[in-house]
């Protein structure tokens, strides 16, 4: 240990006396630049520093001590390492442990010193340099292609301008530097476009866009950066191009279909106001509905006066003073008619007609009340502003000219004149009444009531109520022996001229002017005569919003709305509805107008609305086809005539109404495809006596009033036939019709009566078919001794004498014979039509030998012996007689139709009308030998 522990002292005291030599030879630190700036391109380990990385060291040329041995980072976890490339010289070089991102980082900052070798190769006593700061930037690679940030770009555009900028497309680029991340440049891939686009991404048009030309465009854009790099992916821009903002109503229809039945209809279910984004403070609509063309002013029912009067309730007693012209109300007949539409009868006066109403028809006493009404259509009359035109006259018949009462239209004013008798009233009392009115003179149809209660006199125009103008007192008129004279459409002059005449014509169209003595019209009464049965209408009321107001007018035919919120006038709107309550309503077109006001915050008005014009087509209706039908032949025993209740002759009467689908859907009803059974009302039925009028003396055709009480009927009769009228239901007008009787107390020279009835909808715009009826007469001789009594039996069986009503009455009766029993009674039929036959031959024979005998001598035994001779009548066989002789005759015209069916020359015809008549005598001949039975019981030979 000792010699060991020697030289381990030994090397320490070498060791420390190289320490204080090395102190003396490394005196200096190592130098380097205290900044350093440097560059690197990412993805590459090469730092180019400004200036280069040297050390030095004033120890040089000693050996280490004026060497550098390595360079030392510090700070920030740099990514880079300082590597010495020569030691003497001390140049170094900057580079990185890896890939460099720019992305990530794009510059670093960190500190670096310069170390020498120290004193020896061992390293010892090294000096270190100063610090110095090294900035390194990153330069970027162009590595990234531009990306949008929209996947796709929408704009609209208005068409006719031009725009600056329609929008702003915009790209980015995930490079880290300026020149590779900026966006330099745009272009617009699809050719041919109207459009083009700047280095900002500014797209613009470069024509004036055409709504009707193209509604979208479609166009590829792509980006470019700094670099020249291209996106890798264009992004798709859709421009719309809406049309000029209009402010107006859009989304409605100009044409809508109404089909009748179908109740209300939405008119403008997707219409909406545009207002071009203007400040809206309230908006008024005015919805029209035009329909003066239709019938009298809009779609009303065309029944006659007198059916809509009992339908309305009005008070009966009332004269029509231009009915329908017919052979009893022929005072019509030379005045122009305008049927108009569906059978409404309209009356037009061309300042040349007038009629005299006959004196039977015209009320004798007006008595304080009473009712004038009528609808009247007029206008003014160019340079005859001064002359009356007289719609109802009352005046002398012969010597003076007073007028007693009279109607008249003067300058567009409408003027009621009533003069009273001496003989009530002797004081002066008011005489004359005016009104003046728009409607008077506007040329649209209006409904006119006059009600009298003298001394008030009250006018209604359309259900509205009028209080005269100017009331003008009067002297009554003297009493006189003078007869009157009433006329329609001017005013009899019979006296102070040379030739009496009509003066005051009136110039227009009237239509149901009748007067009603003794009673006034009620306010409803008359708002039913004149109802609309069209207008316009508002589905869901209670869904309206609240701040919407709206009012319609009487006839419904405008509907005004007014609203603050936009949103719910356009809901409003859309629930505006045209309905036809009319089950055959009249078909055609009406006219709609829409007018519209909007208000601006602190302006009257600061939107032009342009007004809307449509049409509401209404489609024909289906027609019924009315089908009458029952047994058209009876027999009745003239007893039965004779009795108190006579006959009824249809009372297996039968009314149907059946339409055809047009549109070809096939569905069964009434047991026919395409046919369906319908219910409707009738407004008459007439029976009218085929052949001789009804004498009335000994027979009648009358209906008693019990059998219309609780219907909305009424009944008229005379020797032509009877009428029953009234609007009411098929139903009920077959329980009236089946109570209708035929009585004849004096039947003896009768031995058949033809009736024949049709009925009407609508005042004759549908008819029914023409059914014709025959009631057949049997006479019986009174019976006597020996009587067959076989043959009176037959009497009390039913007379089966059609099929047709074989069939009906096994529909209607109950407990029907059993077909055994019918059998039987055919055969004994038979039977005792072979034995009568066989007595009748044996009786002919005898009386051919008895005219043989020479000078007529006749043989006392051989006479025929009738003295206990019995004639019975049997009415079966009568019954089957008559049925065959039709079957025959039907055969025979069968047959002459197939022979003739090439020849149809005049002589063919006058040979039919021979055969005709030959089979008629026939047939008669052959009806009176049947109703003779002989009963062979008594016949002795």
């Amino acid at each position: 240990m000792k010699m060991l522990g020697v030289p381990f002292a030994l090397v320490w005291v070498v060791f420390g006396l190289s320490c204080i030599l090395a102190g003396k030879v490394n005196k200096h630190k190592p130098w380097i630049e205290t900044s350093y700036h440097g560059v690197i391109t990412e993805n590459m380990d090469t730092v180019l520093l400004d200036p280069p990385l040297v050390a030095l060291d004033k120890d040089a040329p000693v050996p280490y001590a004026g060497e550098i041995c390595a360079f030392m980072i510090h700070g920030q976890e740099a990514p880079f390492e300082a590597v010495v490339l020569n030691k003497t010289s001390g140049e170094g070089v900057l580079r990185a442990k890896g890939l460099v991102d720019c992305e990530t980082q794009k510059e670093y900052t960190f500190i670096i010193q310069a170390y020498d070798c120290g004193a020896g190769a061992n390293g010892v006593s090294w000096k270190k340099s100063h610090k110095a700061v090294v900035h390194i930037q990153v330069d970027d690679v162009n590595e990234f292609s531009p990306v949008f940030r929209e996947a796709v770009y929408h704009a609209a555009v208005t068409e006719g301008k031009i725009y600056d900028s329609i929008l702003q497309v915009e790209a980015w680029d995930q490079d880290c530097s300026p020149q590779y991340s900026q966006i330099c440049n745009y272009d617009i891939v699809t050719s041919d476009t109207p459009f083009a686009i700047d280095r900002n991404g500014n797209i613009r048009n470069t024509e004036r866009l055409s709504y009707d030309k193209q509604l979208r465009y479609k166009i590829m854009v792509t980006a470019f950066d700094c670099g020249q790099k291209r996106a890798t992916e264009s992004v798709a821009v859709h421009i719309d191009v809406k049309p000029v903002c209009k402010p107006g109503w859009q989304g409605w229809n100009k044409r809508m279909d109404y089909e009748p039945g179908t109740g209300s209809k939405q008119l403008f279910p997707k219409m909406h106001l545009e207002t071009c984004d203007g400040p809206l403070s309230a908006v008024r609509a005015m919805v029209e509905l035009q329909t003066s063309h239709i019938g009298k002013g809009c779609d009303r029912e065309t029944y006659s006066e007198k059916s809509l009067q009992k339908l309305c309730g009005a008070a009966s007693g009332s004269t029509d003073l231009l009915p329908a012209p017919s052979a009893s109300t022929n005072w019509t007949a030379s005045l122009l008619t305008d049927s108009g539409r569906d059978s409404d009868l309209i009356f037009r006066f061309d300042g040349r007609q007038a009629s005299n109403v006959p004196e039977r028809v015209v009320p004798q006493n007006l008595t304080d009340q009473f009712t004038i009404a009528t609808w009247m259509k007029h206008g003014p009359s160019p340079g005859l502003r001064a002359e009356k035109e007289t719609l109802l006259c009352n005046s002398d018949k012969t010597e003076m000219n007073r007028h007693h009462y009279s109607l008249y239209v003067h300058n567009c004013r409408l003027v009621f004149l009533l003069r009273r008798d001496f003989t009530q009233v002797d004081t002066f009392r008011p005489a004359e009444f005016h009104w003046k009115l728009e409607q008077i003179c506007d040329k649209e149809w209006h409904y006119y009531v006059i009600n009298v209660e003298f001394p008030a006199v009250i006018l209604f125009v359309d259900g509205v109520t009028y209080e005269p103008y100017l009331v003008t007192d009067d002297w009554p008129i003297h009493p006189s022996s003078i007869d009157t004279q009433l006329t329609v459409g001017a005013c009899w002059q019979g006296g102070e001229v040379s030739n009496p005449r009509f003066t005051q014509y009136f110039r227009g169209s009237l239509s149901g002017l009748t007067i009603r003595p003794g009673k006034i019209e009620t306010q409803k009464v008359i708002s039913c005569l004149q109802a609309c049965k069209e207008g316009l209408d508002i589905n869901s009321l209670e869904s309206l919003g609240k701040d919407i107001k709206f009012h319609f007018n009487p006839a419904q035919s405008v509907l005004v709305m007014e609203g603050e919120d936009l949103e719910s006038v356009n809901t409003a709107m859309a629930k505006v509805s045209y309905i036809n309550s009319r089950q055959f309503p009249t078909a055609g077109l009406r006219q709609l107008h829409i007018t519209t006001t909007v208000q601006c915050f602190g302006e009257d008005i600061c939107i032009s609305i342009p007004d809307i014009k449509a049409v509401v087509i209404v489609l024909p209706p289906s027609e019924p086809r009315i089908t009458i039908a029952g047994s058209d032949r009876l027999v009745k025993p003239s007893a039965d005539l004779r009795g108190a209740m006579g006959v009824a002759p249809f009372k297996e009467l039968r009314i149907t109404s059946t339409v055809t689908k047009s549109d070809g859907v096939p569905f069964s009803a009434v047991h026919r495809p395409g046919v369906l059974e319908v219910m409707h009302n009738l407004d008459y039925c007439d029976v009218l006596v085929i052949g001789e009028e009804l004498n009335p003396e000994h027979e009648s055709l009358e209906i008693h009033h019990s059998s219309l009480i609780g219907k909305h009927l009424d009944a008229t009769n005379s020797t032509s036939g009877i009428s029953i009228y009234g609007v009411d239901s098929m139903a009920h007008y077959e329980e009236a019709l089946r109570q209708v009787r035929y009585r004849n107390w004096r039947p003896a020279t009768l031995t058949n009566r033809r009736f024949r009835l049709t009925c009407s909808e609508l005042n004759g715009r549908y008819t029914s078919n023409e059914f014709n009826l025959e009631i057949s007469v049997l006479h019986n001789s009174a019976p006597v001794e020996h009587v067959n009594h076989m043959a009176v039996q037959s009497q009390y069986m039913r007379p089966v004498h059609h099929p047709l009503m074989v069939h009906t009455l096994n529909s209607h009766i109950s407990g029907t014979p059993p077909a055994a029993t019918v059998v039987i009674v055919i055969c004994i039929a038979a039977l005792v039509v072979i034995v009568v036959l066989g007595i009748y031959r044996l009786h002919s024979t005898h009386q051919d030998g008895s005219k043989r005998e020479e000078d007529g001598a006749k043989d006392p035994k051989m006479d025929w012996d009738d003295s206990t001779l019995t004639i019975t009548v049997n009415p079966m066989e009568a019954v089957e007689e008559v049925v065959r002789d039709e079957e025959e005759e039907d055969d025979e015209e069968e047959e002459e139709d197939d022979e003739q069916a090439g020849d149809m020359s005049a002589e063919s015809g006058d040979s039919d009308e021979t055969e005709e008549e030959e089979d008629e005598r026939e047939v008669k001949e052959g009806k009176q030998k049947s109703k003779l039975e002989w009963d062979s019981s008594s016949i002795t030979y």
